[in-house]
């Protein structure tokens, strides 16, 4: 909903349900698997046969602004772009007890402008994704840093480990999306509430926040 109601541009979403994958993905479960969409992410060029780009979203995040303005961003030259975090995190248990692990890169995979017909992408076949680590995926190891592109730190405002952005795109609560009791009044929530509001009540065409 975040999306479409401030998009200029017609935008195509497509969740990436494993029940929908198994002709090129059955992958078991890792312990340290938190959603659906770790490791099939990573499917993304192979799904879009190796041409032209698109974007990967994390699902616990609220776009605050027009998502052609991430669009407009594409460098050809890059293989994938993304924002650069650099942190430690401040809590060890995420949404459900389950671990919150400190790595490399750590949280770079959560929002990805994907080219997806740059060369060093044919690497990633189902099979390699099948076998391949969390870290060789999350770090993309197949690419040379030079192949990574930096966004802005406000394509990928993590509210629940920095805190309050004003100047932020895009909102991702990566501890725990605001719809869980434990994070329903992390910093910026009270945004995560008015979407859900707006998803469920209201007309998307009238949009407060659309142009």
């Amino acid at each position: 909903h975040s999306i479409n109601a401030r998009a200029s541009e017609p935008v195509t979403i497509a969740p990436l349900m494993l029940s929908q994958l198994k002709a090129v993905f059955r992958r078991e479960r890792h312990a340290l698997q938190s959603t659906e969409f770790s490791f099939s992410r990573f499917l993304v060029p192979k799904l879009m046969g190796y041409q032209g780009w698109a974007i990967f979203m994390d699902g616990d995040m609220v776009l605050r602004t027009d998502i052609s303005e991430l669009w407009a961003l594409r460098d050809e030259s890059k293989a994938v772009m993304c924002v650069q975090h650099d942190y430690k995190t401040k809590f060890p248990l995420k949404y459900f007890d389950q671990l919150n692990v400190d790595y490399p890169r750590k949280n770079w995979s959560s929002v990805v402008l994907w080219n997806c017909a740059h060369p060093k992408h044919k690497t990633l076949t189902p099979e390699f994704i099948q076998h391949a680590t969390g870290a060789q995926l999350h770090r993309f190891t197949w690419l040379g840093d030079s192949d990574i592109g930096s966004l802005p730190i406000e394509w990928n405002w993590l509210p629940d480990e920095f805190g309050v952005n004003e100047d932020a795109k895009l909102l991702h609560w990566t501890l725990g999306t605001p719809c869980f009791k434990d994070y329903a009044n992390s910093p910026m929530a009270k945004e995560w509430h008015a979407e859900r509001e707006l998803t469920e009540h209201a007309d998307p065409y009238k949009h407060p926040m659309a142009a």
